[in-house]
């Protein structure tokens, strides 16, 4: 039996995003498993690093029941951050580079070390530097964004930018944190750190897990996105986007009229 052509698959949600224009689903179509839609996200990854882009991290994703609900899939997923993704804190994007953009609050690690062979998944969170507030821009490249479990995989989770605000040590507690989403000033989301899986470290270990599933190893200096803290608003041009957690700060990002 011949599997899902994942070159194929790869290449159609590359270009999606280059040309921020959406497609349909393509699992159901394709034959995408989960596992084979973690290979299109790997072939995807190669996809930017072969035009000079670098690895620096990992994000989580549908680690909410508000997320989970808002899409419709009910699994913790994980996908990949590069460099050029990276916006800095207060910094602006152009809308016109996506589809239709969203804006999520989130919690974000720096990764002290590398994990040592053997080691308990739970010890491994004592590994991180620091913890700072931060801002993640989602684009599905699927029309409407809806899409199935194995679509979402494929598409890197539906990475698209983030921001990371000023780091600081980590607290001694993190599960029940406030948190705010502001747009122009205006509340428009309000949560706390204990929807991300009860508490961000256990986001932090599930990724762990689940990308060492794919022999993927999280690595010292990189940057870990724990997941959203409320649903996703959609981002207008022209909004400033302010994400407040409590004990951390913000981070911030504008975007273009």
């Amino acid at each position: 039996m011949i599997g899902p052509d994942i070159a194929g698959v790869a290449e159609k949600l590359g270009a999606a995003a280059d040309a921020a224009t959406a497609i349909p689903q393509l699992a159901a179509e394709t034959g995408l498993d989960v596992d084979a839609a973690y290979a299109v996200q790997t072939a995807l990854l190669q996809r930017r690093l072969d035009r000079g882009e670098r690895l620096v991290g990992l994000k989580m994703g549908l680690t909410s029941r508000a997320k989970m609900a808002q899409v419709g899939v009910n699994e913790v997923i994980w996908g990949r951050l590069t460099d050029v993704m990276r916006v800095p804190d207060g910094g602006t994007v152009d809308v016109a580079d996506y589809i239709h953009p969203r804006v999520e609050p989130e919690v974000a690690f720096l990764l002290d070390r590398l994990p040592d062979p053997g080691e308990p998944v739970g010890s491994f969170t004592r590994a991180v530097r620091a913890v700072a507030p931060a801002i993640e821009l989602i684009d599905s490249r699927y029309a409407n964004f809806t899409f199935s479990l194995p679509d979402v995989v494929a598409d890197n989770a539906s990475a698209a930018a983030f921001v990371v605000g000023p780091w600081s040590p980590v607290p001694d507690g993190l599960d029940n944190l406030g948190v705010l989403l502001e747009i122009d000033g205006r509340v428009a989301q309000v949560g706390s750190t204990a929807a991300i899986l009860g508490d961000p470290r256990r986001a932090l270990d599930e990724g762990l897990r689940l990308a060492g599933r794919h022999g993927v190893r999280l690595r010292k200096g990189w940057v870990f996105l724990a997941g959203a803290a409320t649903a996703a608003v959609p981002l207008r041009p022209g909004a400033h986007v302010r994400a407040v957690v409590e004990k951390l700060g913000a981070a911030s990002l504008k975007a273009t009229a």
